[in-house]
């Protein structure tokens, strides 16, 4: 049984970086304001709400099968308190902290029209924190980090980020970020 559910908790973890990853990915697209590949905006945000929920089930499977699995010797609260647990507990600790920031963003995705838009926009820009401490997380205590393939997959999608990052902090998207604003306040251009 342990067998099968290291298995599930490998597999659901790598799954969950690639959703996270095009969550990220998506969600930067949506915020840039731009066409990207072809994709309108209304495609764009029900990717990256499709992303999201998906990457919300896998996730919560990683987590359940590792309470499973006695070799993981995860308990209940290590899901909820970072740092405690047995094993490798900083690099499960993070895993832990990406996952509380998860349910944060997750949940005032679903309030959102309850809590403002400033509430939920700070709240939702924890992703950019989030990501790179799930990716620490999966570097320090997956089974898979040596392996070559994992660690491509790895840097593949590390870069990918850093280029959307890049491509919406270019002068086009500032330039167009500032129109949208403009055209919100009733300026004429």
């Amino acid at each position: 049984m342990d067998e099968l559910m290291w298995s599930v908790a490998r597999t659901s973890g790598m799954i969950s970086l690639l959703l996270l990853t095009g969550t990220l990915l998506v969600g930067i697209m949506a915020r840039s304001g731009r066409a990207f590949g072809g994709l309108s905006r209304y495609t764009q945000s029900l990717l990256h709400r499709s992303f999201s929920l998906l990457c919300v089930i896998f996730v919560m499977l990683h987590v359940l099968s590792l309470l499973a699995d006695s070799y993981a010797k995860m308990q209940i609260i290590d899901i909820f308190v970072p740092f405690l647990g047995d094993y490798r507990p900083f690099w499960q600790g993070l895993g832990t902290v990406s996952f509380l920031l998860m349910i944060a963003i997750a949940l005032t995705g679903l309030l959102r029209r309850h809590l403002g838009q400033r509430v939920f926009r700070g709240i939702h820009l924890t992703a950019y924190l989030m990501w790179p401490i799930a990716v620490a997380h999966g570097l320090g205590t997956g089974t898979d980090a040596g392996t070559l393939w994992y660690r491509i997959v790895t840097v593949i999608s590390i870069g990918l980020v850093l280029a959307a990052a890049i491509w919406r902090l270019t002068a086009n998207y500032l330039d167009h970020s500032a129109t949208r604003r403009l055209a919100r306040e009733g300026v004429k251009l």
